[in-house]
């Protein structure tokens, strides 16, 4: 393809991406699929041009003074040569009068803060920390669990494949490559080995303190990352449910645990049972936390999304506290770094059940973890690009008084 093809593609994508309708990623995939001519050079930098708008975004719709796409990505090549890039069949539609000396004049304005931390104004009010928001905007690193032997050997066995991991700073079954990581042809992973699952997700997993002999359920479990990584953690032995309300989710759980192993888990559509030991309450959220691998997705949030899904995050935990035996735990989890969404909600939550106490998490992370805990809070651990270089999460586990 030529330059100005590419662009034109790049200026495809962004323009249905700017909508804030549907994931990015959703998007790309869609019309790469669609256009099987673009070869993997072409798609390549096609892609890697858009998350780099995207991540930029704000900034650009500043200097460029509008929010329009097409003036968003003139001004991102604005030290292009446009006559090599602009006309023909497939290149950009050539710069009008007016296009060609507003790209004459550079934006000299300080950026305002949210805008330099690329955030929307209104979640910039909550946040209010540029730091955490820029580091939540950088590529996120490829983490991986172990499935399999010790994490030595993996990390050996893929050396061996051209994939260069090192162990990763707080979870004893994570390793961590710098670069992105291709896994479609990679043994160790077809032969379940490992598993894509950042390390902060791990680090919830071991936190829920599973045991072989108990009964837990991995309630709005969406991908099943953390199921499958209880199931490793208990050796195969007691029994996790699985949950969602997406069924389509739950079939691609059933895929995953067959590739790693797992025969120690269960599908379940209703809910019945009340003698969970461990009730994890993988909350959905606003995913704030994620924003390293979907910084399109800040766009899409909306205070009354956020409003509808702290409605949700309570009306779960009241079934997680029905359903939780005496002596059991709730073990709350979000990937989230709104105190919306965490802290307020663990305080409305106990505020209606006295029979609930905080498990201490530091105690808990001493026992389990051979390192120093990262949290500022006994009982609330938050973790993030700045504090763990993991993706953002909360973890809390409250204890049924028996």
């Amino acid at each position: 393809m030529q330059k100005g093809a590419q662009y034109q593609a790049v200026l495809d994508l962004i323009t249905e991406i700017f909508k804030d309708k549907q994931p990015a990623d959703n998007i790309i995939n869609s019309y790469v699929r669609e256009r099987k001519y673009i070869g993997s050079k072409d798609r390549r930098f096609i892609t890697e041009t858009v998350w780099k708008i995207i991540r930029n975004r704000r900034k650009l719709a500043f200097d460029s003074g509008s929010d329009e796409p097409r003036q968003m990505l003139l001004t991102y090549l604005q030290d292009e040569d446009f006559d090599l890039l602009c006309g023909g069949e497939y290149g950009l539609a050539p710069l009008t009068k007016v296009e060609r000396e507003r790209l004459k004049k550079r934006n000299e304005e300080v950026y305002p803060v949210a805008v330099e931390a690329e955030c929307p104004d209104w979640l910039f009010e909550k946040i209010k920390d540029s730091a955490l928001l820029k580091a939540l905007n950088e590529p996120a690193s490829a983490d991986l669990r172990i499935n399999k032997d010790d994490r030595k050997q993996i990390i050996e066995r893929l050396r061996g494949e051209g994939l260069y991991f090192a162990p990763t700073p707080y979870s004893p079954i994570g390793i961590r490559s710098s670069e992105r990581v291709n896994l479609n042809n990679c043994i160790a992973y077809k032969e379940g080995e490992i598993e894509v699952q950042d390390e902060a997700s791990q680090l919830a997993a071991i936190l829920a303190d599973v045991q072989p002999a108990h009964k837990v359920i991995d309630y709005c479990c969406g991908a099943g990352g953390k199921s499958l990584t209880m199931s490793y953690l208990m050796k195969n032995k007691g029994k996790i449910q699985v949950h969602d309300i997406n069924w389509g989710r739950l079939e691609a759980v059933k895929d995953r645990a067959e590739r790693l192993g797992v025969t120690n888990l269960e599908v379940v559509k209703e809910l019945k049972d009340k003698d969970y030991d461990r009730f994890v309450v993988d909350a959905p959220c606003s995913g704030t936390g994620t924003w390293r691998r979907s910084p399109d997705a800040k766009f899409r949030l909306t205070p009354e999304k956020l409003k509808g899904l702290n409605k949700t995050q309570l009306e779960i935990l009241e079934i997680a506290y029905h359903h939780t035996k005496p002596g059991g735990r709730i073990v709350y989890i979000t990937c989230s770094i709104l105190a919306d969404e965490n802290e307020e909600i663990i305080k409305a939550f106990q505020s209606q059940h006295s029979d609930l106490t905080v498990v201490d998490l530091r105690n808990l992370w001493n026992d389990k973890l051979n390192n120093r805990y990262p949290g500022q809070s006994d009982y609330m651990l938050r973790m993030n690009p700045l504090q763990t270089e993991t993706d953002g999460f909360f973890i809390c586990a409250l204890e049924k008084t028996e």
